[in-house]
């Protein structure tokens, strides 16, 4: 290594090394505890969704294809294996997971560092932080995965059959993995179409911070009955609790999304959060901002309870094994 014209040896920093202090924040930031957290949600979440991945087909037919007659979820799957075959209910898997890791990875690091930085010592977060963290936590993991969600959103579609007939229609690219669905939006629609539907998924972080906030609020309470440890069955049925509420609360705007991230409207003017939301009440009423509950419920609801059981327990064996080798 040179510097200045002079050479240094590495060998002569060695002694140096543990003089050299590292400052606590940044030991907070890159921590092995939230490398853990993070690992943890992804794994549950990529998990959950497997198990429960046609429910989702469902759900994002039934928030495009406004033509779509069968309203039950599982006489959408009917539909759609009678229509397009059974291994049509799992299009996209692949991308949907990999998107998935990176996206859970990215929201559970950010949460844990949050956490471990503004609450130094303290190991119990107040509802307004559980809040805030994971908003903040949820936007940036929307500024920095949406591009592979909008190419999973059309992967899911590729090949489907509408009811809507300006939908079926409309000839939309065949794409050849996620990847390449990312490079060509961005080379055939420009780099904002990557980022289509952000104004939702930005008010839409409320989702997992609303999840994350009445998930450890309900976490409190049972440690404040004087229950220290949780079952499995009770992390299950905390997460499931956590999800309905977040889910119900933002779900209007999550059907807005989706159609944005499709690619297929029927009216290219009506492309803005404000103006899809409108038009759905216009057309189908107060009730059309709910298209799809069902299926969104039971999807997001069972893969989040999955999900943190599946989180919980990864996190609790991993740390439990990392104890028994420091001693």
């Amino acid at each position: 290594m040179t510097i200045f014209s002079k050479t240094v040896n590495f060998n002569d920093l060695v002694p140096l090394l543990p003089y050299l202090e590292i400052p606590p924040s940044l030991k907070a930031v890159f921590s092995y505890s939230n490398f853990v957290h993070a690992l943890s949600g992804a794994v549950g979440s990529v998990t959950a969704m497997t198990v429960f991945y046609p429910l989702d087909t469902a759900r994002t037919r039934l928030q495009v294809d406004d033509k779509r007659k069968a309203k039950g979820t599982f006489l959408v799957m009917k539909e759609i294996v009678d229509e397009e075959g059974i291994l049509s209910l799992y299009r996209g898997l692949i991308p949907v997971l990999t998107s998935l890791y990176c996206s859970n990875f990215l929201f559970f690091y950010s949460f844990n560092c949050l956490k471990a930085v503004f609450l130094k010592n303290k190991h119990v977060s107040s509802k307004r932080q559980d809040l805030l963290f994971g908003y903040i936590a949820g936007i940036v993991n929307v500024l920095l995965t949406t591009p592979l969600w909008v190419a999973n959103t059309r992967l899911k579609l590729q090949g489907a059959k509408f009811k809507t007939s300006e939908l079926d229609n409309q000839r939309q690219p065949k794409y050849n993995g996620i990847i390449d669905g990312v490079c060509r939006i961005a080379k055939e629609e420009g780099l904002p179409s990557l980022w289509s539907g952000t104004s939702s998924s930005i008010f839409l972080a409320g989702n997992p911070a609303i999840q994350f906030m009445v998930y450890e609020s309900i976490k409190r309470f049972y440690h404040r009955t004087g229950k220290k440890k949780l079952s499995a069955w009770e992390f299950f049925i905390i997460g499931a609790i956590a999800k309905a509420v977040a889910t119900v609360v933002t779900y209007p705007l999550q059907v807005a999304q989706c159609k944005q991230r499709s690619g297929r409207r029927n009216n290219e003017k009506h492309s803005t959060l404000i103006s899809i939301l409108t038009e759905l009440i216009r057309e189908q009423g107060g009730l059309g901002l709910y298209k799809g509950l069902e299926a969104k419920l039971l999807q997001t609801v069972l893969t989040a309870a999955l999900m943190f059981l599946a989180y919980e327990k990864i996190a609790a064996v991993t740390f439990s094994i990392s104890r028994r080798i420091r001693r």
